[in-house]
């Protein structure tokens, strides 16, 4: 039997509020994965319907929502695989570069190591996501791709499904992408010559130990 009531609060970080039923006191808890193929996240005010259900703990839970007056939209069934590909294609130019003496290992080997964190950030945050539990924080992801996890963090994006969807959070990742690209152009400019060689000074020391 479905059911009507209003959005009472709801939290779009973290991806889940409380609705509150026409027909009842308690309200409603609703989590963003019960809002099935609709065009926009829910919002304060927002009128649901839903239905009823328990979740893991056997409390009560809305599932299968709707926002009223919003247009439904296909879901893909299988995301496109070029992000991945971009990533993994970027990285591996790295490794290229690294091996004809053009690029700082210690950069690669930092780019490659941050991705690898940045993922299992996304698969950490997703499953908590799902269990209702403790987030991480969407500075923290962009601060990890900031500072060179940006392919990982694609690729989880992509492959987990993970933040793809929400455009002020696709906003700030793309020019978390652009400013971390600048910052190693920028290393190749006059102007970081001097940071530059102190990575590859790191860099021949690692080697060293290789």
């Amino acid at each position: 039997m479905r059911s009507k009531g209003k959005i009472k609060s709801w939290n779009d970080e973290k991806g889940f509020g409380f609705i509150s039923p026409f027909h009842g006191n308690e309200q409603v808890f609703v989590h963003i994965k019960a809002f099935v193929n609709n065009s926009r996240r829910p919002v304060v005010n927002d009128i649901i319907t839903y239905t009823l259900s328990k979740n893991a703990e056997g409390k009560t839970c809305a599932i299968d929502a709707n926002i009223a007056g919003v247009k439904k939209v296909k879901k893909n069934k299988r995301p496109s695989s070029l992000p991945s590909v971009f990533s993994v294609a970027y990285l591996i130019i790295m490794g290229g570069a690294v091996h004809f003496s053009t690029f700082p290992l210690v950069l690669f080997l930092g780019y490659l190591l941050l991705s690898i964190i940045t993922f299992i950030a996304y698969a950490v945050d997703k499953s908590a996501a799902q269990k209702g539990a403790w987030r991480t924080s969407e500075s923290t992801l962009h601060l990890f791709a900031l500072i060179g996890g940006w392919p990982g963090a694609l690729i989880a994006q992509n492959r987990l499904r993970h933040k793809s969807k929400k455009q002020s959070f696709k906003l700030v990742f793309w020019v978390t992408v652009i400013l971390n690209c600048a910052a190693l152009v920028w290393l190749y400019m006059p102007q970081g010559a001097e940071v530059l060689k102190l990575i590859n000074d790191m860099s021949e020391l690692i080697e060293n130990y290789i």
